[in-house]
């Protein structure tokens, strides 16, 4: 059941997009840790808007100040003097200007050099605790949804917060401050038409644009939607690369994943005709904005009440309002995208934990290794119970196998013992360690308490070592190659050519099976838990690789307390208790020899196990004579 939930399509993220609000309140939190850094930026925002205004003021004293230059000069050397004493004024309103000028692009490095650290210290912390919080929700969570999904959602999520604090502290505050001292200077300086009618053209602009990109946006968030898909689909068919190619089915994964390709294609093609759409719109706005000022100040020089220098101020002020303005319309579609983003990350974020720890829970105190199963009944989905009643005792420093068919309920145990998930109180039942229930304390030490060799080990994309040391990171490199000696892997591991810093590929398939398990063991004896579990651990193996593997996992398991689960019965003949479960109950228990004797299930699976045994090495035995025969 549970397989099936992994492979089936994933989840959306929220069943319905937050409000923007919402999102920007759920950022806030992360930027109010640096508020003097956050002011400082805004007081150089402001300072570099006004010495912007101051551009085109002194544009126009120079353009009105060439007048009188031209004139004297055609008078002759009799307004010499008067003529130089202008130019030299000119002279000064230049080198005004040009300090204006970097004077803006002062302040603006200098909002964007404090800044830069809010901007780069929210988007880490922010991914850390999504990263923290995806390994803090529950197995169920993430059988039901597909890493590649996920790792897209947070990388988008995170670059969205740097585009928004972006845009909204570089773009879109700036433009405003702008249009205010704008309109204010039109109001007082001239009249109040200019500042009317600036004032409807930006009105109408961010109206038209507000609009068709909400319009527009349910294009982007399905675009999100089926890249999503296609980068799980894509890197679940990588991550089983070995699986199509053994079926040959790279066609078929191909189709797949074009699927997806055309589903996007059709809505990326949408979204660039309405994009088309929004452009021409948008310039069609400020064209008219602005052939209704530059009439009125034409007009104005005409008639004398407005000089050639007014009429540069207005059309400057007006080109610098509607350059940003046209490229806030880019600024507000990103904008909306970035909101999209970053509340799939937030979706994530909110997902709420199905195994909390107890407020206050106190870490788990092991003194023996006593594991008690008290009266379990579990179920993944309430249609199915999985557990029914499972009442066993493993004493401290012993060993207790559970042996069955598969199906039987086995490995729910392990998931369990180890809180991935929880009972149900009111159903009863509870799961304890020297008599803690495992609800009670916390996961981190109760799972420090645990070490497991799992049937199927998967190795990080990384050395050798690396995955050795993973069972405890703080572990110097004498005690991580003891652990490796100790587990029969360091000959081997030496003989390599790069040694403990051999790659062991993707989820380690470089390594064998046995190589990789005696990895796992290694890895377990670094950290050396009280308690061991191993779940099939050799079921994987051939004959002699699990004898080799079992003599190694009974030796490990040597005063501790261990939970064997098995498929194989021959690796649990030693066990002082062994609990046979069928359909999630228990239906016999005891030692080896006691549960032959007594001719049940145990016993009948036994002999099932050892006329295959046997036929298994009558085989090899007639095939061992026949090639030596033929070598004869």
């Amino acid at each position: 059941m549970q397989r099936h939930r992994a492979l089936a399509e994933p989840a959306p993220a929220s069943t319905a997009p937050r409000r923007d609000w919402q999102t920007i309140r759920s950022l806030l939190p992360y930027l109010a840790t640096y508020k003097g850094r956050v002011a400082m930026a805004l007081a150089c925002l402001i300072g570099a808007k006004l010495a912007n205004l101051g551009v085109p003021i002194v544009m126009k004293r120079i353009v009105d100040g060439l007048a009188p230059i031209q004139h004297l000069t055609a008078l002759g050397r009799a307004q010499h003097e008067s003529a130089i004493v202008l130019v030299s004024g000119m002279g000064m309103l230049v080198v005004a200007y040009a300090l204006v000028r970097l004077s803006t692009s002062m302040f603006t490095e200098l909002r964007e050099i404090l800044f830069s650290k809010v901007t780069e210290s929210a988007v880490r912390e922010l991914a850390l605790q999504v990263f923290r919080h995806l390994h803090s929700l529950s197995l169920r969570f993430h059988l039901e949804r597909q890493t590649g999904g996920m790792s897209r959602d947070i990388e988008r999520g995170t670059r969205g917060i740097q585009q928004l604090i972006s845009y909204s502290l570089y773009s879109i505050l700036p433009t405003l401050v702008e249009v205010a001292l704008v309109l204010g200077f039109f109001v007082v300086k001239y009249e109040a038409y200019y500042a009317v009618v600036a004032l409807c053209a930006l009105v109408a602009y961010i109206t038209f644009t507000v609009k068709v990109t909400e319009w527009r946006t349910h294009f982007r968030r399905t675009m999100n939607e089926l890249d999503s898909r296609a980068n799980s689909r894509a890197i679940d068919s990588l991550l089983n690369y070995e699986t199509v190619k053994y079926f040959g089915n790279e066609e078929w994964e191909a189709q797949r994943y074009d699927e997806n390709l055309k589903r996007y294609r059709a809505a990326a093609i949408k979204s660039q005709n309405s994009l088309s759409l929004l452009n021409f719109g948008q310039q069609a706005i400020i064209g008219a904005g602005l052939v209704f000022i530059l009439w009125r100040a034409t007009q104005g020089v005409m008639a004398g009440r407005l000089t050639l220098g007014d009429l540069v101020l207005i059309n400057t002020f007006m080109l610098q309002l509607y350059i940003p303005l046209n490229f806030l319309g880019v600024v507000y579609r990103e904008l909306k995208q970035s909101l999209t983003d970053m509340d799939r990350m937030f979706t994530l974020l909110g997902a709420a934990r199905e195994v909390p720890d107890a407020p206050g829970a106190p870490a788990l105190a092991v003194r023996g290794g006593e594991v008690r199963f008290e009266h379990v009944r579990f179920a993944y989905d309430p249609a199915r119970l999985i557990l029914e009643d499972v009442n066993f005792t493993i004493p401290a420093g012993t060993t207790t196998a559970v042996v069955g068919a598969s199906g039987s309920g086995k490995s729910t145990l392990a998931r369990l013992l180890f809180r991935f998930y929880d009972l149900d109180r009111a159903a009863g039942g509870a799961i304890t360690i020297d008599g803690q229930d495992v609800r009670d304390v916390t996961q981190d030490s109760l799972r420090a308490t645990i070490g497991i060799v799992p049937q199927d080990t998967v190795l990080f994309n990384d050395t050798i070592y690396y995955n050795i040391a993973y069972g405890r990171p703080s572990a110097t490199r004498e005690e991580v190659i003891a652990a490796a000696r100790a587990a029969h892997i360091h000959d081997f591991i030496e003989g390599l050519p790069g040694g403990y810093d051999t790659p062991v590929g993707e989820r380690g398939l470089k390594l064998s099976g046995g190589e990789k398990q005696r990895v796992a063991i290694a890895r377990t004896l670094l950290k050396n838990p009280p308690i061991l579990l191993f779940d099939e651990a050799t079921s994987a193996l051939d004959s002699r690789s699990e004898r080799a593997i079992q003599s190694e996992l009974d030796h490990i398991a040597r005063g501790r307390t261990t939970l064997v689960i098995a498929h194989r019965l021959s690796t649990v003949v030693h066990a002082q208790q062994i609990i046979v479960m069928d359909r999630g109950r228990i239906v016999e228990r005891g030692t080896h020899e006691e549960l032959l004797r007594a001719g049940g299930t145990f016993a009948q699976m036994w002999a099932l196990q050892q006329r295959a045994a046997q036929r298994e090495h009558t085989e090899q035995a007639e095939h061992a004579s026949a090639s030596g025969e033929a070598g004869h």
